[in-house]
Order: C-alpha cells, then sequence, then structure tokens
C-alpha cells in the first residue's frame, strides 16, 4: 500500500511528461496534409491596355459586349455592298478601289495617287488612277500598324505606333517598295490607342496624337495629347491636352481652328459619354480626359478635385460610343454649296452597346463663327439590323470636288459625288 501512495505522484508526473512530449511531436510533425478542396477557376488577367479592363463584373449585359474584329481578308469587290449605303438626294456613291484589308487613313497626291494606312496590317497601299483606270498596289510593307498618311510636295509621311518615316519622290516610286527613313521616333510603345493619325496644317507642320495608354487611365506626361513638328523631324512640341484618343482633325478653311474628333471612355455606361468634337484656338488648352467626359459629366474615379469648368469643352456630342475618327472640312465645289467648308466625320461605330450606334458619315453643320449648329447623318447602311457590313474610318477631299471614305471592315475604299451621274464621273 506505501508503495502505491509513494508510485502515485511519480506515474502522474511521468504521464503528464509523456502528454507534453507527444503534443510537441504533434506540433513538429503534423498530420500528412489531405487533399484541397477544389478551388475556383481564377479569370485570366488582362494584358495591360485591353478595351475589356473596367467592365462591370457579374453584369450579362456587359458580359456580351466586346470588340468587333474586322475581318482578316478584304471583301471581294462583286460582295462590297454598296447598294445599301444611302445618301441624300442627288448624291452617288460607288467603289472606288478595294482588295486592301483594313484600309483606314487616307492622303492624295495631286498626280493622283490616293495612299491608304492600315492599323492591323503591316503595310500601305497606294491606288493609282490612269486614264480612269485604277489599280491597288501595296506601295510598302512589313511596318507596325500604320495607321496615318499624309503627303506633301512629293513626300509621303507615314505614322505607325513609335515612329513617324518619310518617302520622298514617292510618285515614282510605287513599284519599288521604297524604304521609309526614319524622322521622328520619341513615342511611347502602348498599343492601347498607339495607332497614328497624321496631316499636314496650314503652317507646315507634321500633327499627330499619343492617346491615353488605356480605357481610362491617369497617364505621365507624354501620352493624352496632341503634337507637332517640323516635316524633318525637328521642333516637337505639344499643343493640347486631355485628349483620350483622336483619330482624325482638320482645319477649319475660314480661321484655321483645328477641330479634332475623340473617343469617350468605355464601360461609363451604354448611352454615356458621348464622344466629342473639339476645337483648338490657342496652343497649350486642356481637355478634361480622364478626369471629366463629354464636358459635364466628372470621371467617378479620377474627377475628384477637378471641375469640368475648368477644362475646354467640346464643340458638339458624336453620339455614345460612334468612335468617331476621320473628318474633313469639305473644301470642294462639286456638292451643294450648303455643304461648303462643313465637316464630315466617319463614325466607325460602337461595340460597347447593346444597340450599336454610328457606322455611318455625319454632318456637321458650323455656324459662321465656328461653333456647331446640328449633327445629322449624312451617309448610311453601314449598320444593318444591328450588325456592321462596312465600318467608315477616314474621308478625304477630292480635287473634282468628290469625296472618299475608307471602309476598314471591307477594305475598300467609296466614293461620293454629286449631281448629274455623267458629269460627276468626270
Amino acid at each position: 500500500m506505501m508503495g502505491c501512495k509513494t508510485g502515485g505522484p511519480l506515474v502522474a508526473v511521468a504521464l503528464a511528461l509523456l502528454a507534453t512530449t507527444a503534443v510537441a511531436q504533434q506540433a513538429n510533425n503534423p498530420p500528412a496534409a489531405q487533399p484541397a478542396a477544389a478551388q475556383p477557376a481564377q479569370p485570366e488577367a488582362l494584358p495591360p491596355g485591353s478595351p475589356l479592363i473596367g467592365r462591370p463584373a457579374d453584369n450579362p449585359a456587359a458580359a456580351k459586349l466586346a470588340p468587333v474584329p474586322s475581318p482578316p481578308l478584304a471583301t471581294a469587290a462583286d460582295k462590297i455592298p454598296v447598294a445599301q449605303l444611302k445618301a441624300p438626294r442627288g448624291f452617288h456613291i460607288e467603289l472606288y478601289a478595294s482588295g486592301m484589308p483594313n484600309a483606314r487613313s487616307m492622303a492624295y497626291s495631286p498626280k493622283g495617287t490616293a495612299f491608304v494606312g492600315s492599323r492591323l496590317q503591316d503595310k500601305v497601299y497606294a491606288i493609282t488612277n490612269k486614264d480612269g483606270k485604277r489599280q491597288v498596289h501595296v506601295l510598302v510593307s512589313g511596318l507596325y500598324r500604320p495607321n496615318g498618311v499624309a503627303y506633301k510636295d512629293g513626300t509621303l509621311y507615314i505614322a505607325e505606333l513609335s515612329q513617324i518615316s518619310k518617302i520622298e519622290n514617292v510618285d515614282d516610286k510605287i513599284d519599288a517598295s521604297p524604304k521609309p527613313v526614319v524622322i521622328y521616333n520619341d513615342l511611347p510603345k502602348d498599343e492601347a490607342h498607339g495607332w497614328k493619325y497624321l496631316a499636314i496644317g496650314p503652317d507646315n507642320k507634321l500633327y499627330f496624337e499619343v492617346g491615353q495608354p488605356g480605357n481610362n487611365v491617369l497617364h505621365d506626361k507624354n501620352h493624352g495629347q496632341l503634337r507637332r513638328i517640323n516635316l524633318d523631324g525637328s521642333g516637337a512640341e505639344v499643343i493640347a491636352y486631355g485628349i483620350r484618343n483622336t483619330v482624325g482633325f482638320d482645319w477649319n478653311p475660314r480661321n484655321h481652328d483645328l477641330y479634332f474628333t475623340d473617343n469617350g471612355r468605355d464601360w461609363l455606361s451604354e448611352d454615356w459619354p458621348n464622344d466629342k468634337l473639339n476645337r483648338i484656338t490657342k496652343v497649350g488648352e486642356d481637355f478634361g480626359e480622364p478626369y471629366c467626359h463629354q464636358g459635364n459629366i466628372p470621371d467617378p474615379d479620377f474627377g475628384w478635385g477637378h471641375k469640368c469648368s475648368d477644362f475646354v469643352p467640346p464643340v458638339a456630342l458624336m453620339g455614345p460610343h460612334a468612335a468617331a475618327l476621320g473628318m474633313k472640312f469639305y473644301i470642294g465645289h462639286m456638292f451643294p454649296a450648303e455643304y461648303r467648308d462643313q465637316i464630315f466625320v466617319a463614325r466607325h461605330g460602337s461595340w460597347n452597346r447593346t444597340v450599336k450606334f454610328g457606322g455611318d458619315i455625319a454632318l456637321v453643320r458650323l455656324n459662321r463663327d465656328g461653333s456647331v449648329k446640328s449633327v445629322e447623318p449624312f451617309l448610311t447602311g453601314f449598320l444593318q439590323n444591328n450588325n456592321y457590313i462596312g465600318r467608315p474610318v477616314d474621308v478625304m477631299n477630292m480635287p473634282d470636288g468628290s469625296m472618299l471614305i475608307s471602309d476598314d471592315w471591307n477594305g475598300a475604299v467609296y466614293r461620293v459625288s454629286y449631281g448629274n451621274k455623267k458629269t460627276a464621273d468626270r
């Protein structure tokens, strides 16, 4: 009995030590891991600048909206739906040239050649016109997003994603595959809104934009602006700020004010904001992006601390997500006098609306002071039953007073004329 009483405390201590050791061993040697429950797949991250960044999550309507890709091949000439395009009475629409995949911005040589850039192809095309017979040539290939083209005194200027180059005496090199000479390359390489529009102003300088590097982003000082350079690439300067993405601009022939289209941000709503038509009256003006949209809508993310009244308002709203691109003042004499010095704008058409808007050429009528009197459809039919059968990109005056329109969907260029058909075809 005495032994039992004496051994009781010792056994208790021993058992306590064994328990402590076991707990410590369990802590240092956890049991084998059991198979984890299957985790839901995570969506792949979108690449920088993707137009889908900012699309509302868990929204069935928004989930159905995405950019509408252009066909990779040009439409055969006999399949291009020219007959479905409609213009006011007295105007005629015909196919000018075809076989140019992703035909975009245009420039013209007085020797009768139309030059056409492309955004998705690596080519610049030349449309020659000899004795009324037109032929399409690949002037140069191997370029990267050669969207912008401009012509002056025998030289063709080409704007790629991150550089601007020139081809001198280009009219004599249509079939020679000339190599462009780079004159300016101080440009970012962002894919989003990186393609360029190019035009030569009344001051004999090259103008081009550097868009925002994404749908709606705060960016550095090298984006969201309009620049100009001398024809040799020197003298670069910024002339306007607060620009999201302009792919078309031209000068009022009456006072040389520069007007430009600007595409509004995506994913704010299907109906807002509108694309804009802006006017520059002095160097250094700020048009508000990304802080303020369409002149009166503060951005919900970046508008804090900014007032829309701090920025230059648009002269006209061009419609929700209309993709207003190329534009020209009409300076010819073929069309009726009411169209003289008015603006024609190519609205490429929306993609992030359930019911698409645009897909036409709009006429912007101006007052004598340069303010906008009205915006109205002029040439329609590219949008049929909420589907595109063509998408206009750029407009260009021709010496005879007719007008050319490029269509990157069909890889074609159309000619719009007015009056007696025989006279208009001269």
